[in-house]
Formats: structure tokens, C-alpha cells, sequence
């Protein structure tokens, strides 16, 4: 549990469920009759020759863990997360940053709800007039509530999934269209539930080069993902035979057609305030950093003008006074590789100029260019280069491995995600698996029917609260970072490719310009026997604590 999002986040839940468990098995002299334990021995006591009651004894455990846990939520509750932390995977100090580096789209600038219902409608309606599909898919909506970021999509089978930093689908995610596909088909279908590596995605998540899986990994792929189930759910119900390959391209093209043709772009600048949500915050960080004479530069694949009137509008009409380097259409994450393509200056006009670059210059844009030439421009080299993105293929994988930038990833849900764990509900359910989950670890040694009958019946149980669990995220597919538990392979790459993680920049004022992140030092399995027994002597980023300041 490299990230501290689903380590840390329920990490009072997680380790006072394993106590409760801890602190309840165990017998009377009973090393020798080989009962569990865990800590001081509990008896199960009966008189000689007495068969024992080990539905009694199950249920008494249980019981007792029930109260246990009762007791323990109260102190769980005064030790509440922070929303507004920032996250920590590698070791990493401000005060060795000089350099500060942002993408523009969900990273510098925020976007309403509204802007995702565009972007489906527009692809949707292209599919329609330009790609010839059946004018009755004109029905669907956008749901909001449908997907997560992070899912795999099998562009062959046509479903949609969950699956974990081990390449094993979570069952109970898998949907065609929009249905979820039943467990024992999906087994069959993979023959078990672990995919393949050469099936997967490929390193930015993309379905090329034989990999058969899509994984998205961009905010904007949301409605993506919604026109894709959407459409195949339409082909299903109509039992209309289909090419799954070319309905994902189809969508794939026209999702791509929205923002290359410019209808995304025009919209937005059109209603500025509907689409884009002002936070002044945004200005704040940057003239922050500023003021502590830190150089700063943004490198985007948005267009010039669009660029300009959000940050006019977010920032002021002075924004690029801010800015050492504004670099706009880079087409990430090519721009980090291909060292081909030279820098073309933009005026004021937005017209390229044909001049040849020798400087990148403060208050001028430029397009395209290459990480290599840009290296060289301005030397701003190693570790003392810190870049913000949403996208952990395109933003951030490239700048950490082949680079050695320090890299920060932007991650929106986890703040809703956070207050969701901050929940008494959520700390009830989760404590309470957690102790059920142990109760089942060290009792599976009763082997006898009646004992097992108990453990069924616990079995049953922890099942239907796992799916409780999910739908307090997303009744589909869950958490952004969990499936039942284990990391998801979004986690897994975020713990990869991301120093430090966070909701938004505006995270970055809590904290001292100097300020060292260091990652929680979470017990690994084989750690666990020493832990399991006692309170995490590792520091949380606490809620109360941020309110003390």
C-alpha cells in the first residue's frame, strides 16, 4: 500500500478492526488443545467429557467483537482525515524546488458538471451524423454517477471493468452496456478472473500492439465511458449485431473530434462561468511561489486562445507575468519523446510565426516543441523541477522515469472520496469488516460442521458488506483506489509515477514552501504480527489538526 489514500485514509479503521479481531481469539490453556491465538488465550471451557459448543464459542467471540468495536469507533471518530492534505509516496522537499511546472486542465483550471453533458452530447451526436449510427441513441444522457476514473475497457468483448494493482477484475464491476455481467460468465469469459500482462493496456493505457484493454485515466474520459456503455447498450437491447472493435473507435474518434474540431473549446470560451469553476485559489498558489521567487512554467495540450481567456478569468489579465514559460498544444506525452519537433513562437493574434527559437522568453507562448529542446533552452534539469498533472500516463510517467522530475498528481475525487471515509457509516462498516474479516482469518481452523456452518454465515455476511462498502463510493464500480482490498491498478501507477498527490493545488497553501513530505511508513504483510495488537504509531494528516492551525 504504496500511496497513502487507501493506506492511510482507513488506516484507524483498518488497524482497530485487526485488534478487535486480535483481542478476542485465544483460550484458557489452549496452546495445547491448538485453539488460536492472538495475544492472551482465551478458553473455550467445557467440563470433562463434554463435547464442546463451538457455535456457542463462535457466536460469544463474535459478539464480543461487536462491542469491541463499538468501543474502539468513538476514538476513530476524533482522528479524522484531512481533505485538503497532500499525500506522500516518495520522500520529497520543497525547500529543494526551484522550478514549478503545471498542466492546464484539471490541474491550474477546474471545470463544472456541466462541461462532461457537453462533451457526450457533442460525441453522441457526431456518431450520429457523421458515423451513420441509429438516431435512436439520441435518447441516452449523460450519468455522472456511471463511471469512476481508472477502468479497463476490453475493446474486443465489449465490457467495462475494474481491475486491481495484481491484474485481478473485481467482480461485481464487469458491465456491458449498462448491466452488470453476471460472475460466472466473467470467469468464463477470462477463464478466472486475472487478466493476462499481454492483454493489458499498454504503458500510457492504450489498446495497441495486440493489448486488447483501454484504460482511462483522464477526467475527460468520463463521458467516454458512459457513450460507450450507452451505445452498446442500445446494440444489446435491440439485438442488433455489431462490430465491438468498431464502436470503440467510432466513439474514440468523435470523443476525439470535440476537442480537435474545437466544439469543446468554443463552448467553454462562449460561457466562460457555466463551464470553468472560478476559485481564487489558483491565483494564490501562483503568486505564492512567486513571491518566493520560484520560476514557473505551464506546459498544456490546449490551444493558445483558450488557454488565454481561462486563465484571464481565473487568474487576471496579468497571468503571464506569473509564467517563465507558457507552453501550449504540446501533445503530451509525445512532447516528452519525440525530439524531432521544434518550437514554433504564437503573437497576439494567435498566428505562428516562422522564426527560429533560441530563447524561450517570458510573456510569449509557444507551441509544440519537445522536452529535449526545452531542457536545453532553459537547463531546468533533475529534481529541483516539480510538474503538476491530472493524467498520470501523459503528465507524469515519462518526467519520473526517463527525467527525473518530481512529480505531483491532481487527483479531484479524493477529496469527496476522504469525506466519505470521514463518515461515522463508513468508519462503522469498515471497522466492523476489518474485526469480521480477523474473526474469520484465525477461526477457519475449526474444521468440524457446526463451526463451519458459523463461518458461512460470516462469510455471507462480510460479502454483503464489501458491496456496502463499494456503493458508498460509486454503486458500479467503488473507489477510485480500492476494490475489496487490494489497490487498484490506477493506485498501483499513481504510486509509481506521483511524489506526492493531492484534490487540487489549492493544498499547496497549507504548507510551508520548505516543507519535507515524508510517505507513511505502513506495515508491509509480513510486518503485520508486530502491529496488529496496538494503535499506528505513524503519523495521519489529520483533519483536527489542520482545524487547530
Amino acid at each position: 500500500m504504496a500511496a497513502a489514500t487507501a493506506a492511510a485514509a482507513a488506516a484507524a479503521a483498518r488497524g482497530a478492526g485487526t485488534r478487535v479481531a486480535a483481542a478476542l481469539l485465544g483460550g484458557c490453556g489452549s496452546a495445547a488443545r491448538g485453539w488460536p491465538r492472538a495475544g492472551p488465550a482465551r478458553p473455550l471451557c467445557t467440563a470433562p467429557g463434554t463435547a464442546p459448543d463451538m457455535k456457542g464459542y463462535l457466536w460469544e467471540r463474535y459478539r464480543e467483537a461487536k462491542r469491541s468495536k463499538d468501543d474502539l469507533v468513538p476514538s476513530i471518530m476524533n482522528n479524522l482525515l484531512n481533505p485538503d492534505a497532500i499525500f506522500s509516496n516518495n520522500e520529497m522537499s520543497l525547500s529543494d524546488i526551484e522550478i514549478y511546472g503545471f498542466d492546464y486542465d484539471y490541474t491550474l483550471v477546474f471545470y463544472s458538471k456541466h462541461l462532461h453533458t457537453l462533451i457526450f452530447n457533442a460525441a453522441r451526436d457526431l456518431l450520429i451524423n457523421e458515423h451513420r449510427y441509429p438516431v435512436e441513441i439520441r435518447k441516452y444522457e449523460y450519468d455522472p454517477n456511471f463511471a469512476i476514473r481508472g477502468l479497463h475497457y476490453d475493446v474486443q468483448r465489449a465490457v467495462l471493468m475494474k481491475i486491481d494493482a495484481f491484474h485481478y477484475i473485481q467482480l461485481g464491476t464487469v458491465y456491458r452496456g449498462l448491466s452488470v455481467v453476471p460472475d460466472e460468465e466473467v470467469i468464463e469469459m477470462y477463464e478466472g478472473s486475472h487478466v493476462p500482462l499481454e492483454q493489458m493496456s499498454d504503458f500510457y493505457g492504450k489498446s495497441s500492439h495486440g493489448n486488447t484493454m483501454k484504460q482511462f485515466m483522464d477526467i475527460f474520459s468520463l463521458p467516454e465511458m458512459s457513450l460507450l456503455s450507452c451505445v452498446n447498450e442500445y446494440f444489446l437491447k435491440n439485438n442488433i449485431d455489431y462490430e465491438p472493435v468498431h464502436l470503440y473507435k467510432d466513439v474514440k474518434d468523435s470523443i476525439r473530434d470535440v476537442h480537435i474540431k474545437g466544439i469543446m473549446y468554443s463552448a467553454i470560451e462562449a460561457d466562460i462561468e457555466k463551464y470553468i469553476c472560478y476559485a481564487e485559489q489558483t491565483r494564490a498558489v501562483l503568486a505564492k511561489l512567486a513571491d518566493h521567487g520560484k520560476k514557473m512554467f505551464l506546459i498544456t495540450n490546449s490551444p493558445s486562445s483558450f488557454v488565454d481567456k481561462g486563465m484571464k478569468y481565473i487568474v487576471g489579465k496579468d497571468w503571464r507575468d506569473l509564467f517563465d514559460v507558457v507552453i501550449v498544444q504540446a501533445e503530451k506525452p509525445n512532447f516528452f519523446n519525440d525530439k524531432r519537433r521544434p518550437f514554433r513562437k504564437v503573437n497576439e493574434k494567435g498566428v505562428l510565426l516562422w522564426d527560429k527559437i533560441h530563447k524561450l522568453q517570458k510573456g510569449q507562448i509557444y507551441k509544440q516543441g519537445n522536452l529535449y529542446e526545452f531542457l536545453k533552452l532553459t537547463g531546468w534539469r533533475g529534481s529541483k523541477v516539480l510538474y503538476f498533472g491530472d493524467h498520470i500516463y501523459s503528465d507524469l510517467a515519462d518526467l519520473t522515469l526517463k527525467h527525473g522530475w518530481r512529480t505531483g498528481a491532481i487527483i479531484p475525487e479524493l477529496r469527496s472520496e476522504l469525506r466519505i471515509m470521514n463518515t461515522e457509516q463508513y468508519i462503522q462498516t469498515m471497522t466492523w469488516l476489518q474485526a469480521l474479516t480477523g474473526l474469520l482469518e484465525q477461526m477457519q481452523v475449526h474444521r468440524d460442521a457446526e463451526s463451519q456452518l458459523v463461518l458461512q454465515e460470516w462469510k455471507k455476511e462480510r460479502k454483503e458488506m464489501r458491496e456496502m462498502t463499494k456503493n458508498f463510493f460509486n454503486t458500479q464500480f467503488g473507489s477510485l483506489f480500492r476494490t475489496d482490498q487490494n489497490p487498484t491498478y490506477f493506485l498501483r501507477r499513481l504510486s509509481r509515477f506521483a511524489d506526492i498527490y493531492m484534490a487540487s493545488l489549492s493544498c499547496l497553501l497549507n504548507y510551508d514552501v520548505s516543507h519535507t513530505f515524508y510517505p507513511r511508513r505502513t506495515p508491509l504483510q509480513h510486518e503485520l504480527p508486530a502491529w496488529s495488537d496496538r494503535a499506528p504509531t505513524f503519523r495521519l494528516p489529520l483533519l483536527q489538526e489542520a482545524h487547530a492551525k
